[in-house]
This record gives C-alpha cells, structure tokens and sequence, in this order.
C-alpha cells in the first residue's frame, strides 16, 4: 500500500471497515508505521457479555482485524491477500466500560508468513489482552 500518516489512517477508517465487523465494533485506525498498527474500539453494550464485561470474542475480533489489516501493509493487495490462519489470546483483566486501544507490532514478516504481537490497553495502559496472530500471504486468483 503506498499511502502513509494521516492519508493511510483516513483511507483504512474509510474504505477498509465500512461495511465489516470492524464498523459493527466500532473499530477506529489511529496510528500507522513501519513498526505498529493501533486501532481503537469503545467498550459499550454490543460488546459485553452477559456478566456486564468485555466478551473475549470482541477483544479477539479487535486483535485479528488489527493484526491481519497490519498484514496488509506489508504486501502488493493488487497480486496478494491476506488470512489469519491461527490466534491465540490470553485475556488478563476485565474491563466494563471505556476505550481499548491494540497495538499490533511485527514479530516475522516473511514472503508468506506474518507473526503479529497484539497488545490490547484500556485508557490507563492496563494490559487487558496478549495476542499473536499468524496470517499467511496468498496469491489472487485471477
């Protein structure tokens, strides 16, 4: 992709989310480089589960939509897409309301395998989720 700053964030908020689950959740690109990803999701009612806390499904949705969007940075989305293939999430502390924010750094980038550390932080920097997704690069079909 060859946009970058302001540009980049505006055409993933833009183009990328509308009509996914990342608009669903309310998902927002904030910050994009050559070493990180971060998006943001307001923790409101769609996102709870039952027991009024963040469900593990939405902190996991976050983290691979970050991870795998960071995936398409990396490569030429005219001649390759990207799919996660695995993720692992270990959810370490509840939070009811608020904004998370995930930063998704590269630990591999290789042709055709992406390994991807999310870190989700509500406001105060409390850790509330670790991630690691694995995508893999694909070649289109013509």
């Amino acid at each position: 992709m060859k946009l970058s700053g302001q540009a980049l964030i505006d055409y993933l908020n833009t183009h990328i989310i509308k009509g996914t689950l990342m608009e669903s959740l309310e998902i927002k690109y904030l910050k994009a480089d050559e070493q990180s990803l971060v998006a943001q999701m307001p923790v409101t009612s769609k996102v709870l589960q039952p027991a009024g806390l963040l469900h593990g499904g939405a902190t996991a949705a976050l983290a691979e939509s970050v991870g795998s969007t960071a995936s398409h940075l990396f490569v030429d989305t005219d001649n390759y897409e990207i799919r996660g293939i695995e993720l692992s999430i270990n959810h370490l502390k509840s939070i009811k309301e608020g904004m998370i924010y995930a930063t998704a750094q590269p630990i591999h980038i290789g042709r055709t395998i992406h390994l991807w550390e999310i870190k989700i932080e509500d406001d105060q920097k409390h850790l509330i989720a670790h991630a690691k997704l694995t995508n893999i690069v694909l070649k289109k079909s013509k």
